[in-house]
């Protein structure tokens, strides 16, 4: 570890936190309806694209009106998604001549994109046209983001009001978040992205003749604009097969901190919009350091991993750490932290192959995910994922103080309760249940490129990252199979819609029950205690439920290094 690393590890920290209030007030305004400096230009559109959908911003929904809204509209995002893929072949703007895609492979990349997780089969420049590109996988970029984000602001309408029966208007939450969110900052990151020299063309692929005469084929297309969604929504989808490791994707290390910062910055600011909302920042300020404490010990554990190396190397002479897999233009430090932001995010985007990590470095990024990616979290998925996690910690304190559990004036009871222990454990369910088949089945073991326990990582990381919307792979597992392709698509679906339908039933709830005056009895929420409350509720869970198989993983792995044995 060096002294230059924690510099951009400290420096990453300081810049986001600058940004949270600011995006946290804009989204405020935004989605309480009131006006910002881009109404005058947005107003019309947003109006008439509500006369479409035959809605207005003043019309709201019961909890299952929104929830079959956005089913509704997840399932026609599907559809739309396999057909343009199934049909490529056929269809305009495909300059390298692409044939239609295999129905497996199709299947997986619409669950895929339409769940925000962006699991990638196959190679985007070798795979996909243009046309699939922009108006499939860009399009899903922005309105799975867009989904996500919406959830998050329903559910803290649940806390936030009192003895109603609405949690808001789906299409006005989606409108609103794609219209003054997402699409203004990205038109803004794709012209930056191309100032540091990321392509934008619509163009045909360029030939060119190298120093020794070979011909080579350079893939190009409209590659800026979808690197900003996929950073700014945590989508991660890469234009080309090697993510963010791609010079074309990320070419320097300015462009590779500012993918960083995008990241998280949605994600972080919606805490901030929670405490607007419910009336008292300090309750969003509590949530971000619980995130922060968990952020901060893996991006510690992780480069502390990468940073001492493997042992057998050194007893070779050479020095320095674990570069193998790495991008020099980065270095361990940033590839790092990158690992951990990607996974604490469910964004999957990679600048470093995760399969050669160390083995303790590798176990972050995986227990990141397991914990269902509440550490900031994918946009609105990671808020409304940690606040499952909330309603437990205050179930536990009120069984520890023997009061009636309560958050923000709000009584916690049996249904609550439930509905979070649903939307937590469908993800080790989907996680453990498809490892577990997967480790027997001979096909499925034929995939992975390395025996014993690394062999065993790959195909847990595989699953989780699916289960848990991320995305990223180990990069040593050939997925591209008819089982791997069905079985995490199938993950894919379980992982976000499980785990959303759950979280909208808290909200409904929530919103109908009345707001509890705070008397000398009650927990506050907003301090110390409870910060160490919820990291610790996140941990013993995440533990309970996944240290035998990090068991028989990377810590087995870790111990076999050290006595000179590699997989």
């Amino acid at each position: 570890m060096t002294i230059n690393g924690w510099i951009q590890i400290l420096l990453y920290c300081g810049i986001l936190l600058l940004l949270v209030m600011p995006l946290g007030g804009y989204m405020y305004r935004v989605f309480n309806g009131k006006r910002t400096w881009l109404s005058p230009v947005l107003v019309p559109f947003e109006r008439g694209l509500y006369r479409l959908a035959g809605t207005s911003d003043r019309e709201e929904q019961h909890w299952a009106a929104y929830a079959v809204a956005l089913l509704l509209f997840n399932l026609a995002g599907f559809l739309v998604l396999y057909a343009l893929q199934r049909l490529q072949g056929a269809l305009p703007y495909n300059p390298a001549g692409m044939p239609a895609v295999e129905p497996g492979l199709a299947f997986n990349t619409a669950a895929s994109f339409v769940t925000n997780t962006n699991w990638q089969n196959y190679g985007g420049e070798s795979t996909m046209s243009y046309l699939v590109q922009m108006a499939g996988l860009t399009v899903q970029n922005f309105v799975s983001a867009a989904t996500g984000i919406a959830i998050a602001i329903a559910l803290i309408r649940g806390f936030a009001r009192a003895s109603g029966r609405s949690i808001g208007n789906f299409w006005v939450d989606l409108t609103r978040c794609t219209l003054y969110v997402l699409l203004p900052l990205c038109i803004v990151l794709t012209l930056v992205y191309v100032w540091l020299g990321i392509p934008q063309t619509l163009g045909p692929y360029v030939d060119a003749t190298t120093l020794e005469g070979a011909k080579q084929t350079i893939a190009l297309g409209p590659v800026a604009s979808q690197v900003a969604i996929k950073m700014l929504g945590t989508n991660g989808g890469g234009f080309f097969n090697a993510n963010a490791a791609h010079p074309f994707e990320n070419p320097d290390a300015i462009s590779n901190f500012i993918q960083m910062l995008t990241i998280f910055a949605l994600g972080a600011g919606l805490t901030n919009v929670f405490g607007r909302m419910v009336g008292n920042q300090r309750q969003g300020w509590a949530i971000l350091a619980a995130m922060g404490v968990l952020f901060v010990a893996g991006v510690v554990v992780c480069y502390w991993a990468e940073a001492a190396g493997n042992p057998l190397v050194h007893a070779l002479g050479i020095d320095g750490g674990n570069m193998e897999g790495k991008e020099t233009r980065f270095g361990i430090a940033a590839s790092a932290l990158f690992a951990v932001v990607t996974t604490a995010a469910s964004c999957g985007a990679v600048n470093a192959m995760h399969d050669s990590f160390t083995a303790l470095g590798g176990m972050i990024p995986l227990i990141n995910m397991q914990l269902g990616e509440v550490i900031v979290g994918g946009v609105g998925a990671g808020f409304y994922g940690i606040l499952m996690f909330i309603v437990i910690a205050v179930f536990v304190a009120g069984l520890m103080v023997g009061r009636t559990p309560e958050y923000l004036g709000k009584k916690i009871e049996a249904k609550e309760v439930k509905m979070a222990m649903l939307a937590i454990l469908c993800l080790p369910l989907a996680m453990l249940i498809f490892t577990a088949i997967a480790v027997v089945l001979p096909s499925a073991v034929a995939s992975i490129a390395n025996d014993g326990p690394h062999g065993f990582s790959e195909m847990l990381y595989a699953y989780t990252s699916a289960a848990a919307n991320n995305g990223s792979a180990f990069a040593g597992l050939s997925g591209n199979t008819p089982w791997y392709n069905i079985t995490i698509g199938i993950c894919m679906l379980m992982g976000r819609f499980l785990v959303i339908v759950p979280a909208l039933a808290i909200a409904g709830s929530l919103a109908a029950k009345k707001t509890v005056p705070a008397s000398a009895g009650t927990f506050a929420t907003d301090s110390t205690l409870f910060v160490g409350l919820l990291v610790g509720v996140i941990i013993i869970v995440g533990g309970l439920t996944f240290f035998p198989a990090l068991a028989v993983g990377p810590i087995v792995e870790h111990q076999a290094m050290i006595d000179g044995q590699t997989f």
